[in-house]
């Protein structure tokens, strides 16, 4: 074990090497570097490995890349590597397609608590706006300025507040927001033994709610999440779903259900295979 890590970040990703190019940069600017990276690779071509490989030699942080062969949405199966991958013991996770605001990971790390889940959330850009995007705009962090993105076409909502810089606004917007804290694999973290302790994410589930399931069994686990949406920032670049499917959701719907009804705290289906 690296003790010298606070963290590692876990980044789920597939064929969108130009977009993962943008994430990774924004993680290189943060506050905070006592992290490393493992990109969670579930089955992108030759050009998501060029960008891994490109950044890693830029970057003093440590990349790890952990790749599968294509067989569908296998997101599970993958962070579940990373996991048993990953060298800290704390663990942050997000999206390929998620921007990282330069204190994101300092956020994080601040905020954590035994026993606890943070439970952050994203600020979704427009489609004109997110081809705006790009390492200068990154690197200015103008994708988290508000008056940048009205200036750029996106359109003016409540939802921008998820921008705000100041922690007090912050703070009072977490704890009033009807949004519940859950496990979304965009903008989350937690120990790496809590999820461990529930055997990772279920490998049966595909695309829909095959996040939220890990954290409903880390809280029957006695894992309390705390809600940070307006504290860990990250803008969500857009992008069409190809993948969901109802036989997959219907599944994953009976899982969750399931989960739910018998208060699981562990899954046969994870990271050991019983």
């Amino acid at each position: 074990m690296q003790s010298n890590l606070q963290a590692t970040i876990i980044v789920s990703t597939f064929n969108k090497p130009e977009w993962l190019q943008l994430v990774l940069l924004s993680f290189d600017l943060q506050t905070t570097k006592n992290f490393e990276i493992i990109v969670a690779d579930d089955g992108s071509d030759e050009k998501t490995k060029a960008v891994v490989d490109q950044f890693s030699k830029r970057t003093d942080l440590k990349v790890i890349h952990v790749w599968q062969e294509d067989d569908g949405f296998q997101k599970t199966k993958i962070l579940n590597k990373a996991i048993v991958a990953s060298n800290a013991d704390y663990l942050i996770f997000t999206d390929g397609d998620c921007i990282a605001r330069k204190d994101f990971v300092e956020t994080h790390l601040k905020l954590s608590q035994l026993k606890h889940a943070l439970s952050g959330g994203y600020f979704k850009l427009s489609n004109d706006v997110s081809i705006k995007i790009n390492d200068q705009v990154v690197r200015n962090q103008h994708c988290f300025e508000k008056d940048w993105l009205i200036a750029e076409g996106q359109p003016k909502t409540f939802k921008m507040n998820k921008l705000t810089k100041s922690k007090t606004k912050a703070s009072f917007l977490n704890s009033v927001t009807p949004t519940k804290a859950t496990f979304d694999g965009m903008n989350v973290s937690c120990w790496k033994s809590d999820i461990l302790a529930v055997n990772g994410f279920d490998e049966r589930m595909k695309y829909g709610g095959e996040d939220r399931e890990v954290g409903e069994r880390m809280m029957h686990n006695g894992v309390r999440f705390l809600q940070i949406r307006y504290s860990a920032i990250c803008v969500h670049l857009h992008h069409e779903r190809p993948y969901k499917n109802e036989e997959a959701l219907i599944l994953n719907k009976q899982v969750r259900q399931h989960t739910k009804r018998e208060k699981s705290t562990y899954t046969q289906y994870g990271i050991k295979k019983d």
